[in-house]
């Protein structure tokens, strides 16, 4: 073996024949095979369909034949803090190396192949040899997430062959099981549908759209200020108060009258104005199901004092005061990249 462990670093939404193909190869080179998967803390979403635990049965339910040389762990994101990523890889790859029983200095590998630019990562570990991988015809998961949303409809005969053909059969039978999952299944096409067609309203612009919005990061005597989504995308997720910048106001004012018709929070704008702490712009790719979207977050602090009453309107059917360490553990439960947001600002990322 050239290695004792080789690290396999994806999201496996879903784990397809070419993820496998891909484990296989490297348990030809290696003893054992360490899968990351990430996206390991967000909410189920059109992108991430699956929880990290059950992304894990998928990977041990289609490799079950080489199990015992499979090692599975979670890995989050970090989408605005590059080296909490390359730390979080790191510190994994050594807990998993201790947790074997492995050497101090085990030879360790990476596996993967330089495809487009979303492969940068592959670069960022040097102290691990890289084992190239040839080119796959295998379908991209992006793909085969849109066959599992259009078998919903009448003519999804053709999506579920097309799934059937590119996933192990006993990630198909999961496939199937997730299929028949009114509540989650059933959210996530509406969720589908919303986007297509939010998306084809756009699609006679001559240039891809590019929106613009604001969130505001409200702290006050140690809680943070929410708001649960009342419509798709992210129907029932909670999430900063925010939205669109209007044509004829700034950035700041949009943020400002966000904040106030989603909350109903009564503080004097001279208050909220004079208790801005921080601003950044966030503007990861894919942040938004709905096209590039770019929202600058203003942070509000107010260190004590009573919390003022808060209620959900306008896109909002909730708003509520969370304790900021509660917040910072809601991740599956934090629409989009607001769990990022807010760990930008509170200090945990």
């Amino acid at each position: 073996m050239d290695f004792e462990y080789l690290v396999f670093i994806g999201r496996f939404e879903p784990f397809h024949v070419g993820h496998a193909a891909v484990a296989r190869h490297a348990l030809g080179h290696a003893k054992k095979l360490i899968f990351l998967v990430g996206s390991a803390d967000t909410p189920r979403s059109l992108r991430n369909p699956w929880t990290v635990a059950e992304r894990a049965v998928m990977v041990c339910a289609a490799l079950e034949d080489v199990s015992e040389r499979l090692i599975v762990l979670p890995l989050r994101d970090h989408l605005y803090n590059e080296a909490h990523w390359i730390a979080a890889v790191q510190r994994a790859v050594a807990e998993a190396v201790k947790g074997d029983g492995g050497a101090p200095d085990a030879r360790i590998g990476m596996i993967g192949r330089e495809k487009d630019a979303s492969s940068y990562y592959l670069q960022e570990f040097p102290q691990w040899p890289l084992v190239h991988l040839p080119h796959s015809e295998t379908l991209p998961a992006t793909e085969l997430r849109r066959y599992l949303f259009e078998a919903a409809d009448e003519a999804g005969r053709g999506a579920l062959r097309m799934l059937q053909a590119n996933v192990p059969a006993p990630v198909f039978e999961m496939l199937e099981a997730f299929r028949k999952n009114a509540a989650v299944y059933g959210q996530l096409v509406a969720e589908h549908r919303f986007i297509q067609n939010y998306r084809a309203a756009w699609s006679a612009s001559p240039y891809p759209p590019t929106f613009v919005t604001t969130d505001a990061v409200v702290v006050h005597s140690g809680h943070v200020l929410l708001v649960r989504r009342r419509a798709e995308p992210g129907k029932g997720l909670w999430a900063l108060p925010g939205g669109f910048v209007g044509q004829d106001e700034s950035i700041l004012a949009s943020c400002l009258r966000e904040l106030r018709e989603e909350t109903r929070l009564k503080l004097p704008l001279p208050v909220l104005k004079g208790s801005i702490k921080g601003q950044h712009v966030f503007d990861h790719p894919e942040r938004s199901q709905r096209g590039r979207t770019i929202t600058h977050a203003y942070h509000f602090d107010f260190p004590a004092g009573e919390l003022p009453a808060v209620k959900g309107g306008d896109d909002a059917d909730k708003a509520h005061w969370f304790p900021v360490s509660e917040a910072l553990e809601m991740g599956p439960q934090l629409f989009e990249d607001h769990l990022a947001i807010l760990e930008f600002f509170l200090g945990r990322g």
